[in-house]
């Protein structure tokens, strides 16, 4: 049966062309576009609390692993399948100098190295010649940092300098929940769903405004006139709203590479630069949490930046008051577990989505063509990465 003329000029929904998604932006598994170039940056993946003498799961890019910390303090992030006959290493046994599988005893150091064979002829003799997959890790901010990416490409884990000077009073927390993702710790869509709407200031106004009630500040409210640029890490969005006084509320928020979120406080706590900064990690391709670390005054104050809807948590509503009251949960896991892109309309106010799709092919074909994609960075002596983001009031 074939597609009339008629059915096309109806518009019905029978006469839809086959459906495409751009695998190339948002795979992450190892040898896809995206997947190797994530692969050049640090992601965390995990608080630094995380990693003790229990062996814990890990998941990222599509990687399923292990982290724990020997008796040293040593901190190490492993495959989950053991190199010797692949059961996994969540049922090990964390010992003073590593790892020890419960099937057969190999027992492995945070480098992967084999240090036993107990069922082999004199503790093994080969446990030279097998290692364990791994990857290196650093803790900072709180956090847990892996690089998996090829060994010889290894950047400097960056400063921010956001998270290095301190005003009187702060100190850096760590959080984990996926403050920012508008819903549960995990959030079952593609990253890069997420990852967008970083550039997309004209859905506040309307999802957390008009449409669910206002849930941040009235200032937050009104539709900005914003300006879209590509910055040296990513794409820059600069709102201005005017006010009533006549002065000009001035915001900026940057969506940086790899995957960072750099989102002034929607609830414009104050008029200074960026407090926090967000990871948005993709645990696989259909799925993302969000780690962030900021500064604050009182321990808890990054979980109390977690929006309510209709009053609750996003956790204590029901089906119904989802429904009545979205948030960008619910906007983007509503795409679907990866969005559907050749059904997409675009106009003009979708220009910094547009922008961050056409920065992260730049940044394929820059990988393609043996160049480092930006933001990466093997100089040691590197000063702290600054960012523009913030809230700021200005004379109109």
């Amino acid at each position: 049966m074939t597609i009339t003329q008629r059915d096309r000029d109806l518009g019905t929904a029978y006469a839809m062309k086959p459906s495409i998604t751009r695998t190339e932006l948002t795979s992450v598994v190892r040898g896809t576009p995206m997947g190797e170039l994530l692969r050049r940056y640090w992601h965390p993946i995990g608080l630094v609390g995380d990693a003790t003498d229990i062996p814990r799961k890990v998941r990222a890019l599509g990687e399923d692993l292990i982290l724990f910390r020997d008796r040293h303090g040593r901190v190490g992030l492993l495959h989950a399948r053991c190199c010797h006959r692949g059961t996994t290493l969540y049922y090990g046994k964390v010992e003073e100098d590593g790892i020890r599988c419960c099937y057969h005893g190999w027992k492995f150091d945070t480098e992967g190295h084999c240090l036993e064979q107990p069922c082999e002829p004199e503790g093994g003799l080969f446990k030279d010649k097998v290692r364990q997959p791994w990857y290196p890790v650093q803790e900072r901010y709180g956090l847990i940092f892996a690089y998996m990416g090829p060994a010889e490409k290894k950047p400097v884990l960056p400063r921010y300098e956001c998270l290095e000077t301190m005003d009187d009073g702060e100190f850096v927390e760590a959080d984990d929940s996926s403050i920012g993702g508008g819903g549960p710790a995990v959030i079952p869509c593609n990253w890069l769903q997420h990852f967008e709407n970083v550039a997309d200031p004209y859905h506040v106004p309307v999802l957390h405004g008009s449409f669910s009630g206002p849930q941040f500040t009235n200032m937050m409210a009104s539709m900005p006139e914003v300006k879209f640029e590509m910055s040296p890490r990513g794409v820059a969005v600069r709102s201005i709203r005017r006010q009533d006084d006549g002065k000009v509320f001035y915001r900026v928020t940057e969506a940086a590479l790899p995957t960072l979120r750099v989102v002034p406080n929607p609830r414009v706590a104050q008029f200074a630069r960026v407090e926090s900064i967000g990871w948005t990690l993709p645990i696989d391709d259909t799925s993302f949490r969000i780690y962030v670390a900021g500064r604050v005054k009182n321990a808890g104050d990054i979980g109390r930046m977690r929006s309510k809807f209709n009053g609750k948590f996003w956790w204590d509503m029901t089906e119904q008051e989802h429904q009545q009251f979205p948030g960008d949960y619910e906007a983007q896991v509503g795409q679907g577990p990866v969005t559907i892109h050749s059904e997409e309309h675009f106009g003009q106010s979708d220009r910094g989505i547009l922008m961050i799709r056409r920065m992260l092919g730049d940044q394929l074909e820059a990988m393609a063509a043996g160049r480092d994609p930006i933001g990466v960075s093997f100089d040691t002596d590197a000063g702290p990465v600054e960012f523009e983001a913030g809230n700021y009031i200005r004379e109109a």
